[in-house]
């Protein structure tokens, strides 16, 4: 019980930085959650989280969202959602945790890639809505689908409050299209929640620091950090699972 409750507090103060500070730490937090819970279970545990932070992302980003966007990313990402409900119902524990490395790296690999060149691969539409495809899979999966839904939103040529709220609308739509899914799979339970709420100390705590940490530092000094941190934790899951 004391490993969860550091864990679940350390997950929290991870989740509520990220939301309101650098972002792109989604790809750490599922394998610090995995030190407790090491299995696909380890997804309900977080859900809530994420609903929790999207609310409130909404919320202060509730104006200039551009819907039209939201209309052609959607349905995809929600067919990639189904997809990936149906992968997740037939692998075990062992299968997950190797599943899940390799979507991490896969991640980090497509940063480091549109870092060094423009992603002139967008242009093409068929190629941009599959990012909503991907975008649903990836979430449902490992709750890493942020570069996607990045990539896709700024080849929209949106203006920043726009893409803001755009993404906040995005998220919050596809995590809550995974709640009935995470319900069936037996992944969200009472047992589950109980958990979650051990996070939202750490949660609030999270918030507060990522909140003032933004004004004084840029998020490209940081990003560095995240992706050495996050390829660790990938390699340790395919590795020595």
């Amino acid at each position: 019980m004391t490993t969860a409750l550091v864990v679940m507090f350390i997950a929290g103060l991870i989740t509520g930085f990220s939301k309101f500070s650098v972002g792109g730490m989604g790809l750490l937090v599922l394998p610090i959650v995995m030190i407790a819970f090491p299995g696909p279970e380890s997804l309900g545990v977080l859900l809530p989280l994420y609903i929790i932070t999207d609310v409130m992302a909404v919320y202060s980003y509730r104006k200039h969202i551009s819907w039209p966007v939201l209309a052609r990313f959607l349905p995809l990402g929600f067919l990639g959602v189904f997809v990936g409900a149906q992968l997740l119902s037939g692998i075990n524990a062992d299968q997950f945790v190797a599943l899940l490395g390799g979507i991490i790296i896969a991640m980090i690999a497509l940063g480091l890639y549109l870092d060094a060149r423009p992603a002139t691969f967008m242009q093409k539409p068929i190629t941009a809505y599959s990012m909503g495809f991907a975008g649903g899979l990836v979430s449902m999966i490992a709750n890493a689908a942020g570069p996607l839904f990045s990539l896709f939103l700024l080849e929209q040529k949106l203006s920043k409050d726009s893409y803001v709220s755009t993404r906040a609308w995005g998220f919050f739509i596809i995590n809550l299209v995974k709640l009935p899914m995470y319900l069936s799979l037996g992944l969200l339970t009472q047992e589950s929640l109980t958990i979650s709420a051990y996070a939202i100390p750490g949660l609030l705590v999270g918030a507060v620091i990522g909140y003032h940490f933004l004004k004084h530092v840029k998020p490209v000094h940081f990003k560095w950090l995240i992706r050495i941190m996050s390829t660790i934790a990938a390699m340790k899951l395919m590795l020595f699972s």
